[in-house]
């Protein structure tokens, strides 16, 4: 799928996908329809919607990652802008019908290129770049340390006999 054709859901995501240093957990709510992330950003905690295609108010975690922010062009028919990202991933044209959607294609630009793959509408983690989808079961943290028979430190035994 080409950056420059994601709308609504899909552009949701992949913005999400791309804010690996901020999203832990991706989700979606509302029959699919709305991505939903736990994260935290710079000590502030979020977790619900992520809608940064329709508010600017989710957008502008984008906003402040821009190092350099180029608008070629703004009217009627759409904007066009070149933007860098204190990231360090290589700055990005993109363009949509809003300098608000260009900003978030040129953002996934920037760390995916120009196509990107399908939404994946499965609960999935975040690992650096790499997305893992995720059961319910662990949703509320994986578990890391199982007890084993010859027991551990922590571990609770059955009492001697």
């Amino acid at each position: 799928m080409n950056v420059s054709d994601l709308t609504g859901v899909a552009l949701d995501y992949w913005v999400a996908r791309s804010l690996h240093d901020f999203v832990r957990e991706i989700y979606f709510t509302d029959s699919g329809e709305t991505v939903a992330i736990r994260g935290n950003d710079r000590g502030r905690p979020w977790d619900g919607r992520f809608t940064p295609s329709e508010s600017w108010e989710a957008a502008a975690v984008v906003l402040e990652r821009a190092m350099r922010l180029d608008v070629r062009e703004q009217s009627d028919k759409g904007a066009v802008c070149i933007a860098e990202f204190r990231d360090g991933h290589r700055a990005a044209e993109g363009q949509g019908d809003s300098l608000r959607i260009a900003l978030l294609r040129a953002f996934i630009g920037s760390h995916f290129g120009d196509t990107v793959d399908g939404v994946l509408f499965e609960r999935q983690t975040l690992t650096g770049m790499r997305a893992e989808t995720i059961s319910e079961q662990t949703v509320g943290g994986v578990v890391e340390d199982l007890p084993h028979p010859d027991g551990q430190i922590g571990d609770i035994q059955s009492p001697p006999r």
